[in-house]
Order: C-alpha cells, then sequence, then structure tokens
C-alpha cells in the first residue's frame, strides 16, 4: 500500500482548507469589483499550446513540462500556466465576439518539474487575471491595481512593486544585438543554459539563477535604452496612470520575465519579509501570444501569483483568519432504541441550518459528552429511554453549564430563539 504522495506534491487536510477559501473569496470578490469574471479550463492541453505559447527556450518548456502521448498517440501536457490556455479558450469559444475588452480570471492547480522548496511544489495553485482585445495602457495599470489591491487587502503591507518595458518585435532586436556583444567576452564562464540561450534568446540571460550569471549581468544594457517610440510612449503611460492611482513603483531594467511572450509592459510584486523567496506576484503584456496561438493580432495583458506563496506570506505575517469548525448542536443518544430519534433530531437541526453533529459508536454517556466538549459544541442534547418516552430532551448550554428538559417538538424554534 503506498502511503506517501508523489514528491512535490502535498495534501490538503481539512484544518487548512479554511485558508484556501479565504483566499479565493476574496479573490473572487475582489476580480468582482473590477469586472473580471471566472474561467475553468482544462487541466490538460495539447503540448504545442504551451510551446508556441510559452516559448521553446524557456525553462518551462525545457525542463519543466509534464507531458506524456495518450492512448491516441497525441503529445498531451499538464498546464504548466494558464494564459496559453485562457488564450485557447478565448479563440475556441470565441469570447471576442461579447466585447472589445474580454476579462477573465482563473484559480486552478498547475504542474512544473521543478526543485520543491518552501512555497513551491510541483502541483501548485495559481490565481491569474487576462485582459484580451485591448492595447491602452490604463488596462496595465488596472491590472496592476488589481494586484496590487489583492496583497494589501491580505494585509501585506511591505509589497515592493518593480516595473519594466520588455519591449516589442520592432525594438527588441537592437537590444538582442546589444545583450549578445555585452555578453560575447565572459560567456565562456557562464552555465550552461546560458550559453545555449546566448544566439537563440539572449534576454533569457538576464533571467539565469545561477549567482555567477547575476554577477557577470549585473551592468548589461537596459532595454528602456532600445524601446521604439510606441513603446517607450507606453511605458510612460503606464508610469503616468500608476501615479495617478496612487501606486508606487520602482523601476527595474533587469526584469524580463521567464516566458517568451511577454511584450512592452513587464512587473512583479515581491513581498520583502519572504527574503529571498520574496517574489509573489509577477505579469505583463503579451501583445503576441494571441496571434500566435492561430487567432488575428490582439493585444493583451496578465498577470499570476503562486497562491501556496501567498499563504505562506500570511502564515509568516499571523494574517490568516482562524477558521471556525465548532460544532452548534451534539447529540448525545443512550441506548439503541434511541437511535433512530436521535437520527430524526439531527436531521431537522441540519434543515433549520444548525451545524449538528451525533455519536454512532453507541459509547457511554460519559465519553459521548468527551467527545461534544472536543467539538466545542454550544449545546448538547441528551436522548435516553425516559426522554423518548416522554417526547422530550435535555438540552444543556455548554458555556453556562446550565440544562433544561423541552418537547422534541419545541427544540428546534428554542435553539433557533437562544442562538439568535
Amino acid at each position: 500500500m503506498l502511503t506517501k504522495a508523489p514528491r512535490g506534491t502535498k495534501d490538503i487536510l481539512p484544518d487548512k482548507v479554511g485558508n484556501w477559501l479565504y483566499l479565493e473569496n476574496l479573490i473572487r470578490k475582489l476580480c468582482g469589483q473590477y469586472g473580471y469574471r471566472e474561467i475553468r479550463t482544462p487541466i490538460f492541453e495539447h503540448t504545442e499550446l504551451f510551446q508556441r505559447g510559452i516559448g521553446e527556450t524557456t525553462d518551462v518548456v525545457e525542463k519543466e513540462m509534464y507531458t506524456f502521448t495518450d492512448r491516441g498517440n497525441r503529445s498531451i501536457t499538464l498546464r504548466p500556466e494558464n494564459t496559453a490556455a485562457a488564450v485557447r479558450s478565448y479563440l475556441e469559444n470565441k469570447l471576442y465576439a461579447d466585447t472589445n475588452l474580454c476579462k477573465l480570471f482563473y484559480i486552478g492547480s498547475m504542474f512544473r518539474y521543478d526543485r520543491p522548496q518552501a512555497g513551491r511544489y510541483r502541483e501548485f495553485h495559481q490565481f491569474g487575471v487576462e485582459a484580451l482585445g485591448e492595447a491602452n495602457p490604463a488596462v496595465d495599470a488596472e491590472i496592476i491595481s488589481l494586484a496590487v489591491q489583492f496583497l494589501k487587502d491580505l494585509g501585506l503591507k511591505d509589497i515592493k512593486l518593480l516595473l519594466n518595458s520588455v519591449g516589442c518585435p520592432k525594438c527588441r532586436p537592437v537590444y538582442r544585438q546589444r545583450l549578445q556583444e555585452f555578453f560575447k567576452p565572459v560567456i565562456d564562464e557562464m552555465c550552461d543554459d546560458c550559453k545555449s540561450r546566448y544566439d537563440r534568446n539572449p534576454m533569457r540571460l538576464l533571467d539565469c539563477k545561477n549567482e555567477k550569471c547575476k554577477e557577470l549581468a549585473q551592468d548589461a544594457p537596459a532595454i528602456t535604452d532600445c524601446l521604439c517610440d510606441e513603446c517607450n510612449d507606453h511605458f510612460h503611460k503606464v508610469q503616468e496612470f500608476l501615479t495617478a492611482a496612487g501606486i508606487e513603483f520602482e523601476l527595474d531594467p533587469g526584469l524580463v520575465r521567464g516566458l517568451d511572450y511577454y511584450t512592452k509592459t513587464a512587473f512583479e510584486l515581491k513581498y520583502v519579509p519572504l527574503g529571498a523567496q520574496s517574489a509573489v506576484l509577477g505579469g505583463g503584456r503579451y501583445d503576441g501570444l494571441i496571434e500566435e496561438c492561430g487567432g488575428k493580432s490582439t493585444p493583451a495583458v496578465g498577470f499570476a501569483t503562486g497562491l501556496e506563496r501567498v499563504l505562506l506570506a500570511l502564515e509568516r505575517q499571523n494574517l490568516l483568519p482562524e477558521t471556525n469548525y465548532d460544532t452548534d448542536v451534539f447529540i448525545v443518544a443512550l441506548g439503541d432504541t434511541v437511535q433512530a430519534k436521535a437520527f430524526e433530531i439531527l436531521a431537522n437541526l441540519r434543515r433549520g441550518g444548525f451545524k449538528a453533529a451525533m455519536d454512532f459508536a453507541g459509547r457511554s454517556m460519559k465519553a459521548q459528552m468527551k467527545q461534544a466538549n472536543k467539538a466545542n459544541a454550544k449545546f448538547t442534547i441528551i436522548l435516553g429511554e425516559d426522554e423518548l418516552q416522554a417526547n422530550s430532551v435535555v438540552l444543556k448550554n455548554m458555556n453556562e453549564s446550565t440544562q433544561e428538559t423541552i418537547s422534541i417538538d419545541e427544540l428546534l424554534n428554542k435553539l433557533t430563539t437562544l442562538t439568535k
């Protein structure tokens, strides 16, 4: 019998589910305020979608995807992220026909083969938003505003917003050439991944996690010095809108994000107290992705955040609310002859809106009262053979240590009055 979950996965146990529900309820409320609607895409897609959408030179595609061949000899991949899947759904279901700006959000499991560490698993959960169909930099600012408000609504205060522009296909070739010229004298000192990226995608050299490579990339040229007029104008307008909304930011020329589909705006939110694992949310504009996936050229922008990382931050700062699992009423049934009546009372209490429970093991009164205390029951109903004959129960107030005998017919109304 296998009794251990696969490495990089984690059970979400009953005492932790309340934390997830708290997070998900806040997400749905916030996205509703901003006019974003929830979408749920399949947990796996055709592999080509991610190869084309994310980019074949990314770590995600090269090293981290869970890919297999199904019985129809098709290459299938568990989704490593959800933007490409949302774009596929946008095109397949013609969501562009309803409005010029399609605003979506999602919550769900993603899968990447990576080294497990604090707040990072091989099966992890993401919350993300996508705004498809509008090039106005105000949409970039709205997306960023939603991201900032999400973390602040959770009570996280030491948030740092990093902002950059990664250009577009018109100006990026100039930057690509400058990067290759900069790294050429030191490329032999860099890791094997960087050596392979030097010709294929030199911007990825700025995103390497190897300490030596990061040191060699410190003085690399900034892409903002190579932006075309359109990208430069867009970048300054995003900053203007963020300033108007009262959102502080820091320009970071080295921020390029890890996926190939980004154009123009790129941003990242860091929660400083997490230290080395401080990046909790990232996103940007991806105006070329929809066309790459087979649609018309369509502007789009979005972000995603790993919920495990967010929960880790909330736990460390004691910002998670206590979840109440207490029972309203516990029924102590004494003897086999009263079991059916006790179960009838249990059903009626639950239909009346109470969190009710009873003992099914037929244990002693002492053992059942102990179970009622463990469940933090507010009230206990004691039903024995004498009470059954009299059509009554003993109702005990556990907080006040008082009790009274009342008719079973009056029980529901009595409890409703006591709990108002």
